[in-house]
């Protein structure tokens, strides 16, 4: 049991190696190897109650939480399940991702997959950077319902730069929280290089700009080669008429033939 907890504490906050302040880097290793590793800019939307100002009705506001960069983090690592928890601000904070390798059956037969299975958010009204004045402060949880996401096949990593987001109800009044995910990369399983992702299974959104921003070039080359080949099959056309006899039109000319 030691060597296990030793084992989930081996984790590291690269994020000061991103040029990007707003995206973090996380790492988790196992027997000096990697076993997980996460990067994503992430910032929550938490509505919360303050009076109004004749401090009978209730208003509600919003508060815009990004993960801290030094934050500090936990990880876990299995054969088919695998977590990653991060906190900030001294605890006020906390998110914790669940992710899950399994078996799906597709026309191709049986094949692995795994996927974000669990989202969990701590947050805590009390926290004065973000909110402001919140009625009754103290500490709530957010979870996802049911969640499948980030789906990809076993083996590779995911990654999209898109913009998600991802709902998760609190205990706050059943309040509903925004998770706005971007620029992911994530594995979980199956790391094979240590800190290296494996190949890219790219999420459909970025499928679909990938492709809205290479079918007008497609559709130039075509276009391109089309005019080309018309233009060679006019030059042999012309070639080939230009080297037969031209029989007159005028038939008073046909008496100088001959």
């Amino acid at each position: 049991a030691a060597a296990r907890l030793a084992a989930e504490q081996e984790v590291e906050n690269l994020s000061g190696l991103s040029p990007n302040p707003e995206k973090d880097i996380f790492v988790v290793r196992e027997n000096r190897t990697t076993c997980l590793m996460a990067e994503f800019a992430a910032k929550f939307i938490v509505p919360y109650d303050v009076w109004a100002s004749n401090y009978v009705d209730l208003i509600t506001e919003q508060a815009d939480i990004p993960l801290s960069r030094g934050a500090e983090m936990k990880g876990k690592c299995g054969t088919n399940e695998s977590e990653l928890e991060i906190s900030w601000l001294e605890q006020a904070y906390a998110l914790k991702l669940f992710f899950l390798k399994e078996g799906h059956n597709t026309s191709r037969g049986q094949e692995a997959f795994w996927r974000l299975s669990r989202i969990q958010f701590t947050y805590d009204t009390a926290e004065r950077t973000y909110f402001k004045d919140a009625v009754s402060p103290g500490k709530h949880t957010a979870n996802s319902h049911h969640l499948s996401a980030l789906v990809t096949p076993a083996g590779k990593s995911y990654e999209c730069q898109a913009q998600q987001t991802i709902s998760l109800i609190s205990s706050d009044h059943q309040k509903s929280v925004q998770l706005l995910l971007s620029e992911v990369r994530v594995q979980p399983f199956d790391i094979t290089a240590d800190f290296v992702f494996s190949e890219e299974h790219k999420c459909p959104v970025d499928q679909r700009e990938q492709l809205e921003e290479t079918l007008p070039l497609i559709l130039g080359l075509i276009l391109g080669l089309v005019i080309v080949i018309t233009l060679c099959v006019y030059h042999i056309h012309h070639k080939l008429t230009a080297n037969q006899v031209q029989i007159p039109r005028d038939r008073s000319q046909y008496k100088h033939m001959g």
